[in-house]
């Protein structure tokens, strides 16, 4: 087992991941920020070390930064959480080349899966369904081969940057005379954004849903999957409420989805927790990329199968085998999770600032991942997500029910958030229905004029 962990990350995930450690009884490190000295997890970890100013370029993102606190400390292990350095090829291969042990897939890995092109080839390589597209690059001084593949494809399309991700780089497409223009824009903007010029063609789907598969693979061989998660109610690309299971998803086609992706993990050599993001449309899963990271809704999926997520990334990182055969997962019940942001309900805007009283709800069923408390001073510098409250119970209307229950009890003052929001959602009619589609939120919202 690893002797010590730095955790390079910071808020409800570092303090995720410092529970974990001392469960298995790893030693732990918390860098932080100048802005975060008071952050639960640095008071209670073992060390902890200021890597830099509040400016995330300066401090959390700064691979030299996060090595030398490595360094100083003696750190055997470093666990990038989500975010920040999370999928950084460059930093898991400083890592392992600086003696550490990264807490995650292989830099290769990370590289193939951030470049969307060469993952979906890799994904169809793998007998894993994708959107039909243009199964490459798109050349902007090929405009006939371009036109073929929209034809080929049917409009409408979709234009995507493949160094992408979070909903950034994308144009939809209608008609032929739109393409060629839509193509040169994407590519100009790519490159100026992530770098990447290279852009390619998808089939646009108007109304799927987005449901994800949570997948463990160690380094012997050994892959299972743990079910699926529903994400598909999302404001802007960005998830607001995850559950699981899906709704309507037999145990049927998760079998199916479930085992391609265990079995893609083990063609590609994968190795951790990773996540198979897919649209799904009349009843037919379409792969859109794989996460390489622990995902901020990884809890819904350890309510329903038992199983501790984040330290089973810790074992593997260990060298040690899976601790579950895939025989040994079985879905129990349903769960629910809110996303707990610092912000206006109204109009999103975010609202740093003290807390002045915090009650957390409680109860049969409901957990609770944050790292606010009365007192703390929430910066203006990093995301707006302060916590997430999550629900189980043996059916998906019990889980909601003890939702509204734990979100009418829960208290934050002194700043703005958006449990407002989330009561609403959880008493509209067609959320509880089940199976609304990624549009849902905004429509709603739109309506509504916010």
């Amino acid at each position: 087992m690893l002797d010590k962990v730095l955790i390079a990350n910071r808020g409800e995930i570092a303090l995720r991941i410092l529970r974990a450690c001392k469960e298995l009884g790893i030693r732990t490190v918390a860098l932080h920020s100048e802005a975060d000295r008071d952050l639960k997890h640095v008071r209670l970890a073992d060390e902890s070390v200021c890597i830099g100013p509040a400016s995330s370029l300066e401090s959390y993102l700064s691979i030299p930064a996060v090595i030398s606190a490595a360094e100083v400390t003696d750190s055997v292990g470093i666990h990038p959480g989500y975010g920040f350095l999370s999928e950084n090829a460059d930093f898991a291969e400083r890592v392992e080349e600086s003696g550490f042990v990264f807490i995650g897939p292989k830099a290769e890995t990370i590289r193939i899966m951030g470049d969307k092109v060469q993952a979906i080839k890799a994904m169809k390589a793998a007998g894993v369904p994708t959107v039909p597209g243009s199964d490459g690059a798109l050349n902007d001084d090929d405009d006939e081969t371009n036109f073929a593949h929209a034809h080929r494809i049917g409009y409408p399309i979709i234009l995507k940057a493949s160094g992408g991700g979070g909903g950034r780089g994308m144009r939809v497409v209608h008609s032929d005379a739109t393409l060629l223009n839509s193509i040169s824009l994407t590519k100009a903007e790519a490159l100026a954004t992530f770098n990447n010029g290279m852009v390619y063609m998808e089939k646009y789907l108007g109304n799927p849903r987005h449901i994800e598969i949570q997948v463990l693979a160690d380094e012997h061989g050994h892959a299972i999957h743990l079910g699926e998660r529903d994400c598909s109610m999302q404001r802007r690309h960005q998830k607001v409420i995850e559950e699981a299971p899906a709704p309507g998803i037999s145990a049927e086609i998760r079998k199916e989805i479930g085992e391609r992706c265990a079995q893609a993990c083990v063609d590609i050599g994968y190795r951790g927790a990773g996540t198979f993001e897919f649209l799904y449309e009349d009843g037919e899963f379409y792969f859109i990329e794989m996460n390489t990271r622990v995902q901020v809704e990884h809890p819904v999926t350890e309510m329903i199968t038992g199983v501790d997520i984040v330290r089973e990334q810790l074992r593997i990182a260990s060298g040690l085998p899976l601790a579950y055969t895939q025989d040994d997962i079985k879905i129990n019940g349903h769960s629910m999770e809110c996303r707990i942001n610092a912000e206006d309900p109204n109009n999103f805007m975010p609202s740093p600032g003290t807390i002045t009283a915090y009650h957390a709800p409680g109860g049969p069923g409901v957990r609770v991942d944050t790292h606010i408390y009365n007192g703390y001073r929430v910066p203006p510098y990093y995301d707006s997500m302060i916590g997430k409250l999550i629900t189980h119970g043996e059916t998906r209307e019990v889980a909601m029910a003890r939702m509204r229950t734990a979100l009418g009890e829960m208290v934050i003052e002194g700043i703005k958030c958006n449990i407002p929001l989330q009561q609403e959602l959880f008493n509209d009619a067609g959320f509880q229905a089940g199976g609304v589609n990624i549009h849902y939120l905004e429509k709603k919202l739109e309506e509504k004029g916010k």
